[in-house]
């Protein structure tokens, strides 16, 4: 007996060796459990780009000891995308040398696909920086407007989704859905909002929905890096009020949309309400990464990412007023905002039940092209 427990003490010596780094990194992780939420985000952060890195297999003693990574969307919403917009805004600001104009916008160009034949100036060196390059405007006749359908693309994009807004869920992409309410916010009593205050789901399409015999639809335009950014009217309507979502700014192409739910009630984002012909009416602009900046024309009073900011808030803003109890009127295809680089437009607005989408799931269209008409 005692022969054989001093043949297994080598074993147990290493054993025990083996164990102690274990014992070790769960007392240490048991310290990172006990740190407060940004201080234990800091600290653990090695740990979780190590494991997205490195093979499963070189940080398995990890998950025996304990330690479980946050999901790869956790850890991307934990990346400051709103300081990284607002130094890309700033660079984008910078004046170029004239030399290095050419080089530089050639090779945006060439990575997206950008077609300069259309734009209202196609001399490089015109450009003082990248934030002007990226707003260029188009020739007059280079996105001719469509007057046979009442609603026309407001954007050159990819068509992600459309389509009939169901149980208040409307979808981003195929088969992952954001809620009605939380994108365009609660309702509140103040007379110039389309919202009035309850509790239930189907209410709240209720109220959008104001004429009979109506539904409610939405229509979802991703704009690429190399897209015209600036976004037009989509119809005649009268815009009444603004509601502008502080928030993160996430990037939202379609490999993203389909990763992260409700990705666009994230996002920051810019809604305008309002009515058309048929009823409600509204056009929101959805910021993304490097596109903190999301401009209205008529709008002075609109900032976007601001360094501060409560998440889960929002501003209000009315167009009504005693001297204009109407709002801002829109033509289709005037110019409504521009993006600093490339984001999303989703349209949701209510029309008659034989309203018609001109449209397929992931095609390209482009600003003046038809959306759908009655």
């Amino acid at each position: 007996m005692c022969q054989s427990e001093a043949r297994r003490g080598p074993e147990l010596r290493a054993a025990k060796w083996l164990h102690f780094p274990q014992l070790a990194l769960r007392r240490r992780l048991g310290q990172l459990s006990c740190m407060s939420r940004p201080a234990l985000k800091l600290r653990s952060w090695p740990l979780m780009v190590l494991y997205y890195l490195l093979p499963f297999s070189a940080l398995r003693p990890l998950s025996r000891v304990g330690w479980r990574p946050v999901s790869r969307v956790a850890l991307y919403k934990s990346v400051p995308t709103r300081l990284l917009s607002r130094a890309w805004g700033r660079l984008n600001q910078v004046e170029l040398p004239h030399w290095l104009r050419g080089p530089v916008y050639s090779l945006y160009i060439w990575t997206f696909g950008v077609n300069m034949k259309e734009a209202a100036v196609e001399d490089l060196h015109h450009y003082r920086n990248l934030s002007e390059f990226f707003r260029r405007k188009l020739k007059p006749q280079a996105r001719p407007v469509c007057g046979l359908h009442s609603v026309i693309s407001p954007s050159d994009g990819k068509i992600l989704n459309f389509g009939q807004v169901k149980n208040c869920e409307v979808e981003q992409v195929k088969g992952v859905t954001y809620s009605l309410e939380s994108f365009l916010g609660p309702r509140t009593s103040a007379g110039d909002l389309p919202f009035s205050p309850d509790t239930s789901c189907s209410s709240f399409k209720n109220q959008l929905v104001t004429r009979e015999g109506n539904e409610l639809y939405h229509c979802v335009i991703y704009l690429a890096p190399g897209d015209y950014h600036c976004f037009h009217s989509p119809t005649d309507w009268t815009v009444s009020h603004r509601r502008h979502f502080p928030g993160s700014l996430m990037s939202v192409n379609p490999g993203m949309a389909r990763w992260i739910k409700e990705l666009f009630c994230h996002n920051e984002r810019v809604v305008l309400t309002g009515d058309w012909k048929h009823g409600f009416f509204s056009l929101t602009a959805v910021g993304a990464t490097n596109v903190g900046s999301i401009r209205i024309y008529f709008d002075r009073d609109l900032h976007t990412n601001s360094p501060e900011y409560s998440k889960g808030s929002y501003n209000d803003f009315s167009f009504v007023t005693h001297a204009n109890k109407e709002g801002i009127p829109m033509r289709k295809g005037e110019h409504l905002g521009e993006f600093n680089l490339g984001s999303t437009i989703v349209l949701i607005f209510e029309a008659p039940k034989d309203f018609d989408f001109k449209l397929k799931a992931g095609q390209k269209i482009r600003f003046g092209e038809a959306l759908g008409s009655l």
